[in-house]
């Protein structure tokens, strides 16, 4: 519709519902009329499409729903979950307590996948689900002890130290990912840190800038960096940096010794001030208690600025590594972190990450709904597998998902 016929149309509106209000018309009679005319608006105005319509803001939010039942259908007399009450006042903050966040994970799951879903719709189009390829470009060798890792020179697993991959296989898996779908490229190196790898973080950033030519969003994660290489990633246009806290800080020396946990947050810093985003969240079903899932929450909600993504991992045990006996979390877990980490940080791209595999197309949807929006597709992870990637585009059909289209403005 031309903006002069769409102004028209919205002044019709007030107009009919001001002179049933003059009239002292009864109050069904006005809403009537407000009706008629707003349904008049709408048959004549153009429909929406996937491509013009824009997330809600924050600037612009959406009223959230009552979290009171009404009291003629109320069954007893609970006060409202955490999850309902600050899903209320949703808003981006950064001196969240533990307790209250605690208050929000121990909400009912039926709780946190309502208000989870009603933030993530205040912050986000709801329907948009990332989809991100992980390459695993120097596999194997890590002198790191992470219990949870194949890559790891610690454990005896069947993953073998390889050396980088050549450029042109780097690119070609990259191309080949756009073309299925994804919009972030994600690197990965099996190092404890960056320092002393001059000729291959080089090559790096080569395959950061010619990434970037391609349409992408990219990422890497390459272990500790110095505040020089932070600099030079951003200057070669890496998107994000994926440095995981993986735990509490109080249970995380019982998965990691090589690398304190202060050393993860010092990475995290330097990425930040260099002006990259953030990707960082963590793995549960390592052992972990509750209070250590909220620790992490808490730590990540606390920063000076949230992570742009917060991944949400869940534990693939892998023979060999000594955590090879831990048993699956099940879904419900995977749920409370998901809506926790997006009532705390609405803004963030939470993804559903490691340990999708063993989920199907109902419970992958029910992470959805609690604010879920970004998944890796491709047939592995770094050495783990992944679900297939027609299964990923049936799924897209079925819930009616569209891509999430890159974000190249920034770097």
């Amino acid at each position: 519709m031309p903006r002069p016929a769409l102004t028209r149309a919205v002044t019709a509106v007030v107009a009919t519902a001001t002179a049933a209000t003059t009239r002292r018309a009864a109050p069904a009679a006005a809403a009537t009329a407000v009706r008629r005319a707003l349904l008049h608006t709408t048959r004549a105005a153009p429909q929406a499409t996937e491509a013009t319509t824009t997330p809600t803001t924050a600037a612009t939010p959406i009223p959230p729903p009552p979290s009171m039942i009404p009291t003629e259908v109320r069954q007893d007399n609970r006060a409202p979950s955490a999850a309902a009450r600050f899903a209320q006042t949703a808003s981006v903050r950064y001196d969240w307590t533990r307790d209250e966040i605690q208050a929000i994970y121990d909400s009912p799951v039926m709780d946190l996948l309502y208000y989870g879903s009603t933030v993530h719709r205040q912050f986000h189009d709801p329907r948009a689900v990332q989809q991100c390829t992980l390459l695993s470009i120097k596999t194997g060798g890590c002198s790191e002890d992470c219990s949870y890792c194949p890559q790891s020179s610690k454990h005896a697993t069947s993953v073998k130290a390889s050396k980088m991959l050549p450029e042109d296989e780097v690119l070609a898996a990259a191309k080949r990912a756009k073309e299925a779908g994804s919009t972030r490229f994600c690197m990965g190196a099996a190092w404890r840190t960056a320092a002393g790898r001059k000729t291959d973080f080089k090559k790096v950033l080569n395959h950061i800038t010619e990434i970037r030519g391609m349409g992408m969003e990219v990422c890497c994660t390459l272990g500790m960096l110095t505040a020089d290489q932070a600099q030079q990633l951003k200057e070669a246009g890496l998107s994000a940096y994926n440095h995981n806290l993986d735990t509490s800080r109080e249970y995380y020396g019982n998965i990691i010794t090589t690398r304190t946990y202060d050393d993860r947050l010092d990475t995290i810093g330097k990425v930040r001030d260099a002006g990259i985003k953030v990707c960082s969240g963590g793995i549960i079903g390592l052992g972990e208690s509750a209070a250590d899932r909220v620790g992490m929450l808490h730590t990540l909600a606390t920063l000076p600025e949230h992570p742009e993504s917060v991944p949400v991992n869940a534990l693939v045990a892998v023979p060999g590594t000594p955590l090879e006996n831990q048993e699956p979390v099940p879904v419900w877990d995977l749920i409370r972190m998901i809506a926790t980490a997006r009532i705390v940080m609405p803004r963030a791209m939470v993804r559903l990450s490691a340990g999708r595999v063993r989920l199907g197309m109902p419970e992958q949807a029910l992470c959805f709904m609690a604010g879920a929006n970004s998944i890796f597709t491709g047939d592995k992870l770094l050495t783990t597998g992944n679900n297939d990637w027609t299964a990923d585009q049936q799924m897209f059909d079925t819930l009616g998902l569209i891509g999430l289209k890159p974000n190249l403005v920034e770097n």
